[in-house]
Parts: C-alpha cells; structure tokens; sequence
C-alpha cells in the first residue's frame, strides 16, 4: 500500500472510521432482512436503498485511500438521518437504531479525521479555489500577450 508510516492518531483514527464502516455494514442487512424486515418493500429495494451505498467505498477503503475515506462521509449522512428519524419514530427499535448511530458517528469521525492526518503525512493537498483562479489567470494573460 502506502509506505509513508502511519502515527498512531492516524492509526487511531482509521481504526475509529473501519469499526463504524463495517459495524455498519454488517448490522444492515442483519437488521433490514433478519431480525426486523421490513414488510410491504422488495428485498431489492432495502438492499439498493440500505446496503448497497456501503458497498461503494468498500474498494477504496480497503485500498487504504484517503481520498475515499473522505467522500465515505456523504454516505454516512445518509445513516444518521435514518436513525434519527427511527429514534424518533420507532421506539421499539432503540437498541438497532442506537448502534446505527453509534456505528454512523465512529465511521464519520474516523473517515474525516483519518484522511486529513493521512492525506497530511502522505504530502496531498486539496488545491484552494484562490490558487486555482491565480493559476487560471496567469495562463489567460499569458495566452494574450
């Protein structure tokens, strides 16, 4: 994979992003097609809906990309407001919907904080937009002249 070290918060904070990222992923489809399925939807439909957004980082992640940790987390937004909409509404539920949370919040933290420390000691950086329009108008005024 990479061969830049990792530090042990990098470490650290992977550990947090793949403790959520497949808690989730197992927990999923244990929830929504064994232990409480849900009637009157396709088997298809809770799969593309639920477990199939999961599966979209799974490569990346398992590549070690930080870049991929880092866009994982629109993914995960999708699982807070689900269990906090079942927080609310479905009280029968609480012990799932609390580890759906629990997963939820330990992938965002981890995936957020794992690609910075990460795409840090690795030496990437997200261009800014300033700098981009800096290079874009230094090529157009060299164009004119």
């Amino acid at each position: 994979m990479n061969e830049i070290a990792k530090k042990p918060i990098t470490r650290r904070f992977q550990l947090f992003a793949l403790v959520g990222y497949f808690g989730l992923l197992i927990l999923m489809p244990l929830w929504l097609f064994v232990l409480a399925p849900r009637e009157g939807y396709s088997l298809g439909f809770v799969f593309v809906v639920y477990v199939l957004p999961l599966l979209l980082p799974l490569k990346g992640i398992l590549q070690d990309k930080p870049y991929t940790y880092a866009w994982a987390n629109f993914i995960v937004m999708f699982y807070f407001i689900h269990g906090f909409t079942l927080l609310w509404t479905s009280p029968d539920e609480l012990l799932l919907v609390l580890l759906e949370i629990g997963f939820a919040t330990s992938m965002f933290i981890g995936c957020t904080y794992y690609a910075r420390h990460r795409g840090q000691e690795l030496g990437l950086k997200i261009r800014k937009l300033k700098e981009d329009l800096a290079d874009e108008k230094a090529a157009h005024e060299h164009k004119e002249s």
